[in-house]
Protein backbone atom coordinates (compact mmCIF):
# COMPACT_ATOMS: atom_id res chain seq x y z
CA UNK A 1 0.00 0.00 0.00
CA UNK A 2 1.84 3.47 -0.84
CA UNK A 3 1.65 6.80 0.98
CA UNK A 4 -1.38 7.88 -1.48
CA UNK A 5 -4.23 6.51 -0.09
CA UNK A 6 -6.31 5.11 -2.89
CA UNK A 7 -10.56 5.97 -2.70
CA UNK A 8 -10.98 2.22 -0.35
CA UNK A 9 -9.18 3.74 2.00
CA UNK A 10 -10.12 7.43 1.97
CA UNK A 11 -13.65 6.09 2.65
CA UNK A 12 -12.76 3.83 5.27
CA UNK A 13 -10.72 6.47 7.19
CA UNK A 14 -13.05 9.40 6.40
CA UNK A 15 -15.74 6.97 8.11
CA UNK A 16 -13.67 6.02 10.94
CA UNK A 17 -12.27 9.86 12.27
CA UNK A 18 -16.16 10.90 11.44
CA UNK A 19 -17.41 7.76 13.49
CA UNK A 20 -14.85 8.65 16.53
CA UNK A 21 -15.78 12.57 16.05
CA UNK A 22 -19.67 11.56 17.21
CA UNK A 23 -19.08 8.66 19.69
CA UNK A 24 -15.24 9.48 21.07
CA UNK A 25 -15.11 5.91 21.31
CA UNK A 26 -12.44 3.19 19.12
CA UNK A 27 -14.37 2.35 15.58
CA UNK A 28 -14.99 -1.28 14.83
CA UNK A 29 -14.84 -2.84 11.15
CA UNK A 30 -18.77 -4.14 11.95
CA UNK A 31 -19.64 -0.66 12.33
CA UNK A 32 -18.01 0.57 9.40
CA UNK A 33 -19.79 -1.91 7.33
CA UNK A 34 -23.00 -1.19 9.10
CA UNK A 35 -23.33 2.13 8.93
CA UNK A 36 -22.17 3.52 5.92
CA UNK A 37 -22.61 1.23 3.05
CA UNK A 38 -19.06 0.87 1.84
CA UNK A 39 -20.16 -2.30 -0.09
CA UNK A 40 -16.95 -4.48 1.76
CA UNK A 41 -17.42 -7.31 4.20
CA UNK A 42 -16.16 -6.36 7.93
CA UNK A 43 -12.63 -8.35 7.10
CA UNK A 44 -11.81 -6.32 3.85
CA UNK A 45 -12.57 -3.28 5.94
CA UNK A 46 -9.95 -4.60 8.89
CA UNK A 47 -7.73 -5.35 6.33
CA UNK A 48 -7.63 -2.00 5.11
CA UNK A 49 -7.69 -0.53 8.82
CA UNK A 50 -4.45 -2.74 9.12
CA UNK A 51 -2.85 -1.05 6.37
CA UNK A 52 -3.91 2.81 7.56
CA UNK A 53 -2.77 1.74 10.93
CA UNK A 54 0.55 0.53 9.57
CA UNK A 55 1.30 4.07 8.15
CA UNK A 56 0.28 6.32 10.74
CA UNK A 57 -2.95 6.76 10.32
CA UNK A 58 -4.91 5.02 13.22
CA UNK A 59 -3.80 3.79 16.35
CA UNK A 60 -5.30 1.27 18.34
CA UNK A 61 -5.99 1.81 21.76
CA UNK A 62 -5.33 -0.64 24.15
CA UNK A 63 -6.87 -3.86 23.92
CA UNK A 64 -9.67 -2.59 21.71
CA UNK A 65 -10.16 -4.42 18.17
CA UNK A 66 -10.81 -0.50 16.98
CA UNK A 67 -9.27 2.28 15.64
CA UNK A 68 -9.42 5.78 16.65
CA UNK A 69 -7.49 8.48 14.49
CA UNK A 70 -3.61 9.72 14.75
CA UNK A 71 -2.76 13.20 14.30
CA UNK A 72 -1.47 12.23 11.09
CA UNK A 73 -4.94 11.38 10.30
CA UNK A 74 -7.11 14.17 11.07
CA UNK A 75 -4.23 16.42 9.26
CA UNK A 76 -4.75 14.09 5.94
CA UNK A 77 -8.75 14.36 7.02
CA UNK A 78 -8.79 17.89 6.98
CA UNK A 79 -6.01 18.69 3.83
CA UNK A 80 -8.04 16.28 1.66
CA UNK A 81 -11.41 14.38 2.87
CA UNK A 82 -13.16 17.49 4.83
CA UNK A 83 -16.15 19.12 3.54
CA UNK A 84 -17.07 22.14 5.11
CA UNK A 85 -20.24 23.09 6.15
CA UNK A 86 -22.41 26.28 5.25
CA UNK A 87 -23.85 27.99 8.26
CA UNK A 88 -27.50 28.34 8.37
CA UNK A 89 -29.31 31.46 7.76
CA UNK A 90 -30.23 31.20 11.29
CA UNK A 91 -26.86 30.37 12.63
CA UNK A 92 -25.78 33.70 10.33
CA UNK A 93 -28.34 35.60 12.42
CA UNK A 94 -27.80 34.17 15.75
CA UNK A 95 -23.69 35.39 15.24
CA UNK A 96 -25.26 39.17 14.22
CA UNK A 97 -27.56 39.33 16.72
CA UNK A 98 -25.13 38.37 19.85
CA UNK A 99 -22.19 40.64 18.18
CA UNK A 100 -23.99 43.88 17.02
CA UNK A 101 -26.21 44.14 20.23
CA UNK A 102 -26.49 48.64 20.47
CA UNK A 103 -24.50 49.64 23.36
CA UNK A 104 -21.96 47.14 23.90
CA UNK A 105 -17.93 48.67 24.64
CA UNK A 106 -16.06 46.61 22.74
CA UNK A 107 -14.42 44.16 25.93
CA UNK A 108 -18.09 43.57 25.94
CA UNK A 109 -18.38 42.98 22.66
CA UNK A 110 -15.21 40.63 22.37
CA UNK A 111 -16.35 38.72 25.68
CA UNK A 112 -20.15 38.64 23.54
CA UNK A 113 -17.67 37.35 20.57
CA UNK A 114 -16.22 34.56 22.34
CA UNK A 115 -19.92 33.62 23.96
CA UNK A 116 -21.18 32.76 20.68
CA UNK A 117 -18.48 30.65 19.44
CA UNK A 118 -18.32 28.80 22.57
CA UNK A 119 -22.60 28.25 22.00
CA UNK A 120 -22.66 27.60 18.68
CA UNK A 121 -19.40 25.03 18.71
CA UNK A 122 -19.96 23.67 22.05
CA UNK A 123 -16.26 24.19 22.65
CA UNK A 124 -14.37 26.82 24.49
CA UNK A 125 -14.42 30.15 22.45
CA UNK A 126 -11.46 32.40 22.92
CA UNK A 127 -10.79 36.16 21.52
CA UNK A 128 -7.78 38.04 22.06
CA UNK A 129 -8.51 41.85 22.56
CA UNK A 130 -6.52 43.70 19.87
CA UNK A 131 -2.96 45.33 20.74
CA UNK A 132 -3.20 49.34 21.48
CA UNK A 133 -0.25 49.82 19.63
CA UNK A 134 -2.40 48.79 17.14
CA UNK A 135 -4.92 51.26 17.94
CA UNK A 136 -6.36 55.04 17.14
CA UNK A 137 -6.47 57.21 19.92
CA UNK A 138 -9.48 59.20 21.47
CA UNK A 139 -9.02 59.63 24.75
CA UNK A 140 -5.88 59.40 27.82
CA UNK A 141 -6.46 60.51 30.74
CA UNK A 142 -3.76 60.67 33.86
CA UNK A 143 -5.76 61.12 37.19
CA UNK A 144 -3.73 61.35 40.85
CA UNK A 145 -3.82 58.66 43.17
CA UNK A 146 -1.12 59.59 45.59
CA UNK A 147 2.36 60.92 45.30
CA UNK A 148 4.14 59.49 42.75
CA UNK A 149 1.09 57.18 41.88
CA UNK A 150 -0.95 57.88 38.98
CA UNK A 151 -3.88 56.10 37.00
CA UNK A 152 -3.51 55.94 33.18
CA UNK A 153 -6.79 55.40 31.62
CA UNK A 154 -6.88 55.11 27.45
CA UNK A 155 -9.48 54.82 25.45
CA UNK A 156 -8.90 53.62 21.86
CA UNK A 157 -11.40 54.68 18.98
CA UNK A 158 -12.65 50.84 18.99
CA UNK A 159 -14.12 51.41 22.33
CA UNK A 160 -11.20 49.07 24.11
CA UNK A 161 -10.39 50.64 27.36
CA UNK A 162 -6.77 50.27 29.30
CA UNK A 163 -6.05 51.17 33.19
CA UNK A 164 -2.36 51.39 34.71
CA UNK A 165 -1.32 52.52 37.59
CA UNK A 166 2.40 54.73 37.08
CA UNK A 167 4.79 54.82 39.61
CA UNK A 168 6.79 57.97 39.22
CA UNK A 169 9.55 59.83 40.99
CA UNK A 170 7.74 63.31 40.14
CA UNK A 171 5.73 64.95 42.12
CA UNK A 172 2.54 65.56 39.56
CA UNK A 173 -0.46 67.82 40.77
CA UNK A 174 -3.90 67.66 39.51
CA UNK A 175 -3.01 71.14 37.98
CA UNK A 176 -0.19 69.30 35.99
CA UNK A 177 -2.07 66.36 35.31
CA UNK A 178 -4.70 68.20 33.87
CA UNK A 179 -2.53 70.08 31.36
CA UNK A 180 -1.30 67.29 30.17
CA UNK A 181 -4.71 65.30 29.27
CA UNK A 182 -5.98 68.32 27.62
CA UNK A 183 -2.84 69.09 25.64
CA UNK A 184 -2.12 64.87 24.52
CA UNK A 185 -6.55 64.90 24.39
CA UNK A 186 -6.34 68.07 21.68
CA UNK A 187 -3.29 67.71 19.48
CA UNK A 188 -3.02 63.80 18.86
CA UNK A 189 -6.78 62.42 18.73
CA UNK A 190 -7.54 60.19 16.25
CA UNK A 191 -3.95 59.23 15.24
CA UNK A 192 -2.55 55.61 16.21
CA UNK A 193 0.27 55.41 18.85
CA UNK A 194 3.00 55.13 16.63
CA UNK A 195 1.96 58.31 14.96
CA UNK A 196 1.59 59.93 18.65
CA UNK A 197 4.77 59.06 19.87
CA UNK A 198 6.54 60.18 16.10
CA UNK A 199 4.89 63.82 16.59
CA UNK A 200 5.53 64.19 20.07
CA UNK A 201 9.27 63.76 19.60
CA UNK A 202 8.99 66.13 16.78
CA UNK A 203 7.25 68.99 18.88
CA UNK A 204 9.63 68.46 21.67
CA UNK A 205 12.47 69.23 19.18
CA UNK A 206 10.32 71.92 17.24
CA UNK A 207 9.44 73.90 20.92
CA UNK A 208 11.95 73.96 23.50
CA UNK A 209 9.56 76.31 25.68
CA UNK A 210 6.98 73.26 24.87
CA UNK A 211 9.54 70.95 25.91
CA UNK A 212 10.39 72.52 29.12
CA UNK A 213 6.81 73.37 30.11
CA UNK A 214 4.95 70.26 29.16
CA UNK A 215 6.37 67.30 27.08
CA UNK A 216 9.52 66.91 29.13
CA UNK A 217 6.87 65.66 31.49
CA UNK A 218 4.32 64.51 29.41
CA UNK A 219 6.61 61.87 27.20
CA UNK A 220 8.03 59.32 29.83
CA UNK A 221 3.98 59.15 31.27
CA UNK A 222 2.53 58.40 27.86
CA UNK A 223 5.30 55.68 27.46
CA UNK A 224 4.98 53.79 30.86
CA UNK A 225 1.12 54.09 30.42
CA UNK A 226 1.10 51.93 26.54
CA UNK A 227 4.88 50.15 26.88
CA UNK A 228 3.48 46.53 28.67
CA UNK A 229 1.66 44.59 26.17
CA UNK A 230 1.70 41.73 28.51
CA UNK A 231 -1.46 43.41 29.92
CA UNK A 232 -3.57 42.07 26.41
CA UNK A 233 -6.76 40.90 27.48
CA UNK A 234 -7.96 37.28 26.31
CA UNK A 235 -11.35 36.59 26.53
CA UNK A 236 -12.30 32.92 27.59
CA UNK A 237 -15.96 31.76 26.92
CA UNK A 238 -17.48 28.20 27.81
CA UNK A 239 -14.34 26.38 30.02
CA UNK A 240 -16.56 23.81 31.23
CA UNK A 241 -17.42 22.83 27.67
CA UNK A 242 -13.75 21.32 27.30
CA UNK A 243 -13.50 19.32 31.04
CA UNK A 244 -16.74 17.72 29.89
CA UNK A 245 -15.11 16.07 26.89
CA UNK A 246 -14.42 12.16 28.07
CA UNK A 247 -10.51 13.08 26.90
CA UNK A 248 -9.85 15.26 29.49
CA UNK A 249 -11.25 12.96 32.68
CA UNK A 250 -7.21 12.49 33.18
CA UNK A 251 -6.89 14.84 36.56
CA UNK A 252 -3.13 15.55 35.13
CA UNK A 253 -4.14 16.49 31.83
CA UNK A 254 -6.94 18.37 33.56
CA UNK A 255 -5.07 20.23 35.74
CA UNK A 256 -2.40 21.66 32.72
CA UNK A 257 -4.74 22.83 30.55
CA UNK A 258 -6.79 24.26 33.04
CA UNK A 259 -3.36 26.39 34.18
CA UNK A 260 -2.89 26.99 30.73
CA UNK A 261 -6.13 29.34 30.59
CA UNK A 262 -5.62 30.46 33.73
CA UNK A 263 -2.35 32.30 33.22
CA UNK A 264 -3.39 33.36 29.56
CA UNK A 265 0.18 33.82 28.63
CA UNK A 266 0.36 31.00 26.98
CA UNK A 267 -2.94 31.84 25.17
CA UNK A 268 -1.34 35.43 24.59
CA UNK A 269 1.39 33.66 22.69
CA UNK A 270 0.07 31.47 20.72
CA UNK A 271 -3.04 33.59 19.13
CA UNK A 272 -0.26 36.39 18.41
CA UNK A 273 1.88 34.06 16.15
CA UNK A 274 -1.91 33.31 14.36
CA UNK A 275 -2.28 36.72 13.99
CA UNK A 276 -0.68 37.48 10.53
CA UNK A 277 -1.93 34.73 8.78
CA UNK A 278 -5.03 34.66 6.27
CA UNK A 279 -7.70 33.13 7.02
CA UNK A 280 -8.81 30.04 9.11
CA UNK A 281 -5.49 27.92 10.53
CA UNK A 282 -6.41 24.69 12.48
CA UNK A 283 -3.47 23.44 14.85
CA UNK A 284 -4.12 19.42 15.79
CA UNK A 285 -2.67 18.16 18.80
CA UNK A 286 1.33 18.53 19.23
CA UNK A 287 1.19 21.05 16.13
CA UNK A 288 0.29 24.20 18.91
CA UNK A 289 3.98 23.14 20.10
CA UNK A 290 2.59 23.63 23.57
CA UNK A 291 2.76 20.61 25.87
CA UNK A 292 0.07 22.51 27.98
CA UNK A 293 -2.83 22.10 25.11
CA UNK A 294 -1.71 19.09 24.12
CA UNK A 295 -4.86 16.52 23.16
CA UNK A 296 -6.35 19.87 21.78
CA UNK A 297 -7.40 21.40 19.03
CA UNK A 298 -7.40 25.09 17.56
CA UNK A 299 -9.24 26.68 15.11
CA UNK A 300 -8.22 30.36 14.51
CA UNK A 301 -8.67 33.26 12.81
CA UNK A 302 -7.42 37.35 12.60
CA UNK A 303 -10.22 39.95 12.71
CA UNK A 304 -9.02 43.56 11.14
CA UNK A 305 -9.25 47.21 11.78
CA UNK A 306 -10.36 49.94 9.07
CA UNK A 307 -6.86 49.88 7.64
CA UNK A 308 -7.29 46.17 7.01
CA UNK A 309 -4.31 45.23 9.32
CA UNK A 310 -5.06 41.92 11.77
CA UNK A 311 -5.57 43.36 15.38
CA UNK A 312 -6.50 40.12 17.02
CA UNK A 313 -7.43 36.71 16.94
CA UNK A 314 -10.55 35.20 17.97
CA UNK A 315 -11.35 30.86 17.70
CA UNK A 316 -12.04 27.88 18.89
CA UNK A 317 -10.41 25.23 21.26
CA UNK A 318 -11.80 21.70 21.79
CA UNK A 319 -10.82 17.78 21.60
CA UNK A 320 -8.80 16.76 18.67
CA UNK A 321 -11.72 14.81 17.90
CA UNK A 322 -13.42 18.23 17.05
CA UNK A 323 -16.54 18.56 14.51
CA UNK A 324 -14.51 20.69 12.23
CA UNK A 325 -16.95 20.86 9.49
CA UNK A 326 -19.07 22.47 11.43
CA UNK A 327 -16.68 24.51 14.17
CA UNK A 328 -14.09 26.25 10.73
CA UNK A 329 -17.49 28.50 9.20
CA UNK A 330 -18.63 29.55 13.27
CA UNK A 331 -14.82 31.02 13.48
CA UNK A 332 -14.50 32.49 9.49
CA UNK A 333 -18.14 34.19 9.80
CA UNK A 334 -17.01 35.86 13.54
CA UNK A 335 -14.00 36.87 12.22
CA UNK A 336 -15.51 38.14 9.35
CA UNK A 337 -18.24 40.18 11.49
CA UNK A 338 -15.84 41.34 13.95
CA UNK A 339 -13.43 42.23 11.13
CA UNK A 340 -16.18 44.63 9.58
CA UNK A 341 -17.16 46.21 13.07
CA UNK A 342 -14.10 47.23 14.19
CA UNK A 343 -13.98 48.81 10.42
CA UNK A 344 -16.44 50.51 11.17
CA UNK A 345 -14.98 52.75 13.68
CA UNK A 346 -12.64 54.73 12.20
Amino acid sequence: MSETLNERSRKILEAIIEDHIASAEPVGSRSITRRHGIGLSPATVRNVMADLEEMGYLAAPHTSSGRVPTEKGYRFYIDSLLQVRALTPQQKERIRRYCRRRGLRADELLREAGRVLSNLSHYTGIVMAPQFTASVFRHIEFVRLSQGRILAIFVAESGLVQNKIIETDEDLSRGDLEQMNNYLNHSYAGLSLPEIKRRLVEDMSRDKALYERLLKRTMPLFNAALCEEESREVFIEGLSRMFEQPEFSDLERMKRLFKAFEQKSLLVEFLDKCRESQGVRIFIGSETEYREIEGCSLITAGYRNADGRTIGTLGVIGPTRMAYSQVIPIVDYTAQLMSQLFESEK
